[in-house]
């Protein structure tokens, strides 16, 4: 099992900055992708960062160039730094890990085998 609690959300200013974090704890998460989705009330959560196993990192174009996944293996915490924030970044995100099936961390498409979720933390930019 893997455990996953999200903090860092909040309102922020257009052009401001935000960091996610995600306490992580379980055995054998660091096996998983472990990455960043986002939601808008009424459609589908969609991946926004990756980090996979080997610390290769992926993003959606959309973010690309303005959000940085990193995790800390020491403190266990997967971290989204979010920069230059727009308006269309508002959303509730969550932490996720996910492992197998025909998921590719690469693109954050795909059916996991094993998934993971956090709660989620709202952001809002205005």
């Amino acid at each position: 099992h893997v455990q996953l609690v999200e903090s860092g959300g909040g309102s922020v200013q257009a052009g401001g900055s935000l960091r996610l974090s995600c306490a992580v704890s379980g055995h054998s998460y660091s096996t998983y992708c472990m990455a960043w989705f986002r939601q808008v009330p009424g459609k589908q959560r969609v991946g926004v960062a990756g980090i996979d196993s080997d610390g290769s990192t992926s993003y959606a174009g959309s973010v690309m160039g303005r959000f940085t996944i990193s995790k800390d293996n020491v403190d266990n915490t997967l971290y989204l730094e979010m920069n230059n924030l727009k308006p269309e970044d508002t959303a509730m995100y969550y932490c996720a890990a996910l492992k197998g099936g025909n998921f590719y961390c690469g693109s954050l498409v795909g059916r996991p085998e094993n998934e993971y979720w956090g709660q989620g933390t709202q952001v809002t930019v205005s």
